[in-house]
């Protein structure tokens, strides 16, 4: 089985990170980091870039975990994405970072995360970053 943690390359993608990292050594699974974005703008909050990986896979090593970095760009919202892998990794859990968003901004753009929470084959593990 896997744990696998949506990373975005912000504080609330190292919370994810941080808490996938926790459930994998508990479970004894293998973690699945992926970053994803649908690639049609020229500045993305959520595209993770070389640096940033780097960042993931030296710290990753370091930790000993068994884990695979993947990054899908292009097409698709992140959340399609995410539950795809999900459902095809076989995955015990998700763990996806939070961020606060007013109402109207719900309304305007949507929620990924709470339509990963709503559709998920499996747990959702939603965090915070830290204040």
């Amino acid at each position: 089985m896997t744990v696998l943690v949506g990373y975005v390359p912000t504080p609330e993608g190292e919370a994810a990170l941080r808490a996938g990292i926790d459930e994998a050594r508990t479970r004894g699974e293998t973690l699945l980091v992926v970053n994803t974005t649908r690639g049609d703008a020229y500045a993305d909050r959520a595209f993770a870039e070389q640096k940033d990986l780097d960042h993931v896979r030296r710290d990753l090593t370091e930790l000993g975990v068994d884990f695979e970095l993947r990054q899908v760009v292009g097409g698709r919202d992140a959340d399609e994405e995410i539950l795809d892998l999900a459902a095809s990794s076989e995955a015990s859990l998700i763990v996806i970072g939070l961020r606060h968003r007013s109402p109207v901004g719900k309304l305007i753009m949507g929620s990924a995360a709470q339509r990963i929470l709503l559709s998920a084959p499996c747990p959702v593990l939603a965090v915070k970053a830290d204040s």
